[in-house]
C-alpha cells in the first residue's frame, strides 16, 4: 500500500515540486495539500494520512501549533517539519510538538523519499546530526535542572538504557549506536524500544529533547557528567 503524503506549505510552487518528486515514487501517494496548518487539520477529518510534510512559518496556523493539534489527535499521522534554515528557531518546537523530524526544504530528492519512508516505518530521527546542531543551539534557552534528571521515568532505565538513551541524543543512529557499545543492530532497537515505553514518549526525537531539556545532554553534544 502507498504511503499517503500531505503537503502543507503556503508556497503553491513548493508544493507543485514536491508532489511531482513523490507522484514519481511507486511506493507513495499525495492525497491531500493544505496552504496553512488550519487547512491542514481541516483535511485530516476527511483523508487518511500516513505522513505530514509540513511547513512551519505560515498564515492562520503556523506549522509548530498544526503540528501540536495534528499529533495530540487518535491514529496521528507522522509529522515531519520542512525549514528554510538549518538552524530555523522554530523547528526546536515543532519537535517538541510531536514532529518525528525535520527537513530543509532545499534537500535532495532522494533525501526526502528516503525521510518519509524512514518515518513512515517508526524511525524517527530523520537527520540526527542536523538535530544535534539544532538542539545544540537551543539547549541553552531550555529550563535548567539540577544535577539529578527530573523526569521520574528516567529513574526506571537501566544503566544500559541510560547509556543508549545519551547516544541518541548525541544523534546516533542505531548502526553507530551498536558500533560504540559493541552490541547488534536489533538489540539496540530492543532498548531504544524498552526506553520510549519506560519514559512514554512517541519516538525518537522526543528522547532527544527529554535528554536536552533534563539536562542528561548539554550543548556541544556531551553528556552531563
Amino acid at each position: 500500500m502507498a504511503i499517503r503524503v500531505m503537503l502543507v506549505d503556503d508556497q503553491v510552487l513548493l508544493r507543485t515540486g514536491f508532489r511531482m518528486v513523490l507522484a514519481a515514487q511507486p511506493d507513495m501517494e499525495v492525497v491531500a495539500e493544505a496552504g496553512d496548518g488550519a487547512e491542514a487539520i481541516e483535511n485530516l477529518r476527511s483523508t487518511a494520512v500516513d505522513v505530514v510534510l509540513m511547513d512551519v512559518r505560515m498564515p492562520r496556523l503556523d506549522g509548530v501549533e498544526a503540528t501540536r493539534r495534528i499529533c495530540d489527535g487518535p491514529d496521528a499521522p507522522k509529522v515531519l517539519i520542512l525549514t528554510t534554515f538549518d538552524l530555523d528557531e522554530y523547528a526546536f518546537s515543532g519537535l517538541k510538538a510531536g514532529a518525528s523530524g525535520f527537513m530543509l526544504k532545499d534537500v535532495p530528492p532522494g533525501e526526502l523519499l528516503a525521510a518519509i519512508r524512514s518515518v513512515h516505518s517508526g524511525d524517527a530521527v530523520v537527520a540526527p546530526s542536523t538535530t544535534r546542531r539544532l538542539l545544540d543551539r537551543f539547549s541553552p534557552l531550555l529550563p535548567s535542572s539540577g544535577d539529578e534528571p527530573q523526569h521520574k521515568g528516567i529513574g526506571k532505565l537501566t544503566e544500559r538504557e541510560r547509556e543508549v538513551m545519551l547516544l541518541v541524543a548525541q544523534g546516533m543512529s542505531n548502526g553507530e549506536i551498536a558500533a560504540r557499545l559493541v552490541l547488534s543492530e536489533a538489540t539496540v532497537k530492543t532498548h531504544v524500544g524498552r526506553i520510549l515505553t519506560k519514559l512514554n514518549l512517541r519516538d525518537r526525537v522526543q528522547v532527544v529533547v527529554l535528554a536536552y531539556e533534563t539536562g542528561l545532554v548539554r550543548a556541544g553534544g556531551g553528556g552531563a557528567g
